[in-house]
């Protein structure tokens, strides 16, 4: 099929990759949803949860659905930039130094416990991240579109890890928690790893290849092209800007932060089947593009309020444009 040309095509092509994933990914319709709106908005991706609950299985899924190049770098304490970029290494043969291109040549880039990683190696995924290019030996290197980091990190073991810093943070466009799952979506998943199968390899067989990388560059530009009214924008900017007023946050979401609601909430759109942003896009995205943009203050750390907790009361406050 060639890159969809209107609308239709392209709802359908989405709506195919969801129904794909949904079939090794059960009961999380709300992350694939987030995933997906992620990817249609050209945005970096950072899931966390506590180990076991899929955040691999879905990438893999995500990444079985479009074809292209996958890639996945298990992060470690002593994984050094050269490991992901790539370096200029002697080839003897010729007599002259070549390019040996690391990971971060992919479409899609699983970085697994991405803050297990020290600080140079943080700064070197920062810039493919931000400028699509791999710099070697001070030449940049242009990476092919799609391009999309999905990393992971797990909340609750700290022992060994680097605190992402802040500028990373923001160059995620959403930050997507992933929970445990109900008891009735907790049995199916049981039954289907367990089901006639040796080990507990995270197996994506069942999920097809439905697009190609070329078809979602495609499906970018589409989403990029939905209508946003301008009350809409005012919208996004005016929650962004609450962010930094707000009892209990102490660092509110800069200028990106709305940025980033407009982006998602188009990707968002088009996943729904509209060809225009609507307010509740807006909102229904806004915990996902802001929790990692803002800081909570200490005394509301000491109360054990959460991020999303704030975000949420704050949400019911900003009122929303009216039809």
């Amino acid at each position: 099929m060639n890159a969809p040309n209107h609308l239709q095509q392209g709802i359908e092509l989405v709506r195919a990759m969801r129904a794909e994933i949904a079939k090794v990914f059960v009961g999380q319709d709300r992350l694939i949803e987030q995933t997906i709106t992620a990817l249609l908005a050209g945005g970096h991706v950072l899931l966390e949860g506590v180990p076991g609950l899929g955040k691999t299985l879905l990438v893999k899924a995500l990444a079985k659905t479009l074809g292209g190049r996958f890639a996945r770098i298990q992060f470690t304490p002593d994984l050094m930039p050269a490991d992901i970029t790539g370096h200029a290494m002697f080839d003897a043969a010729s007599g002259k130094f070549v390019i040996r291109r690391g990971p971060l040549f992919a479409n899609l880039v699983l970085a697994d416990e991405i803050n297990r990683a020290p600080a140079k190696t943080q700064s070197a995924l920062l810039e493919v991240m931000q400028e699509g290019q791999v710099t070697i030996e001070g030449t940049p290197h242009e990476l092919t579109p799609p391009f999309l980091v999905l990393a992971t990190q797990n909340p609750i073991e700290q022992e060994g890890t680097y605190a992402l810093p802040e500028a990373q943070l923001d160059r995620f466009l959403l930050k997507v928690m992933i929970d445990y799952p109900s008891a009735e979506h907790e049995r199916m998943l049981v039954q289907h790893v367990t089901r006639e199968r040796v080990g507990d390899r995270l197996d994506v067989e069942a999920v097809n290849q439905v697009v190609t990388p070329e078809q979602v560059t495609a499906l970018q530009a589409l989403a990029a092209s939905l209508r946003v009214d301008d009350a809409v924008v005012d919208y996004a900017v005016r929650i962004a800007r609450k962010t930094r007023e707000w009892p209990g946050i102490a660092v509110g979401a800069g200028p990106r932060g709305g940025i980033a609601l407009v982006r998602a909430a188009r990707g968002l759109a088009l996943l729904a089947g509209r060809d225009f942003v609507t307010p509740d896009d807006v909102k229904t995205i806004a915990p996902a593009a802001l929790r990692h943009r803002v800081m909570l203050a200490p005394e509301a750390e000491i109360e054990g309020l959460t991020v999303d907790q704030l975000l949420n009361n704050l949400l019911t406050q900003v009122d929303a444009p009216r039809a």
